[in-house]
């Protein structure tokens, strides 16, 4: 055979070889870490990282890394330095990044100011104290449209305040009254709040977790309250 061709089959025969070694790989990261770490039995992922013989080990939106026989164990962000980008960071929005096509808007009340052309998505809880303060930011803003999902998440009587607000004749007024002036909910909350238990559901299935999170029209999920001027930049992101 000639050099050509033997250097052909060779290169042939280690193209298929490699995502046999890959596989292996896994299943020896997969099997180590499951046996001696508590909570690493169900992983959800395993994939390369761009750093030689670092492997990324994901359990729902929880980035961990180890090494090629998952004999050590990092938790932390791992930094390009070359690029200087948070690659964990980067790893993180994106599997928390939530589709704006897949909010359920029936479940939302809606505020639009100005033309409304911009949107931005809000999970709050009304006994949130940091959601009071960025309405009061948000409330500084245009040109935007504005869906609110209720999320009682936070104290004992989040769902009452949340059916009182939902079941208003004005959530919007009803909810601004609220958050920004302090001005007492009224009402016994009796309407149909399936809403509520829907956007329970969807915030559980989205990891969102604490109150305010926003979503931008781009997909991008920002938790904690911002200011206005920080709202603004988000938005033109989009």
């Amino acid at each position: 055979m000639k050099p050509s061709a033997l250097l052909r089959t060779g290169l042939t025969a280690l193209v298929l070889a490699l995502p046999l070694v890959a596989a292996a790989q896994e299943a020896t990261i997969r099997k180590n870490l499951a046996e001696r770490v508590p909570g690493l039995a169900d992983i959800d992922e395993v994939r390369k990282t761009p750093m030689n013989g670092l492997f990324e080990v994901r359990v729902g939106t929880e980035i961990l890394y180890t090494d090629a026989e998952g004999n050590y164990l990092l938790h932390g962000n791992l930094l390009d330095t070359k690029s200087r980008k948070n690659l964990t960071e980067e790893r993180v929005e994106k599997l928390t990044a939530i589709d704006f096509k897949d909010l359920q808007l029936k479940n939302a009340f809606t505020t639009v100011r100005g033309n409304g052309k911009r949107k931005l998505a809000v999970f709050a809880d009304p006994n949130c104290g940091y959601c009071k303060r960025f309405e009061k930011d948000l409330a500084k803003i245009n040109n935007v449209t504005i869906h609110t999902f209720l999320i009682p998440i936070l104290g004992a009587d989040s769902g009452t305040k949340s059916r009182q607000i939902w079941c208003s004749a004005d959530k919007t007024k009803t909810w601004d009254d609220w958050m920004q002036r302090d001005v007492a909910l009224k009402g016994d909350g009796s309407c149909n709040a399936d809403a509520l238990t829907a956007n329970l559901d969807f915030a559980k299935k989205y990891r969102i977790t604490g109150t305010p999170t926003l979503v931008f029209e781009n997909g991008s999920r920002v938790p904690g309250a911002v200011n206005a001027q920080q709202i603004e930049e988000l938005l033109a992101k989009r």
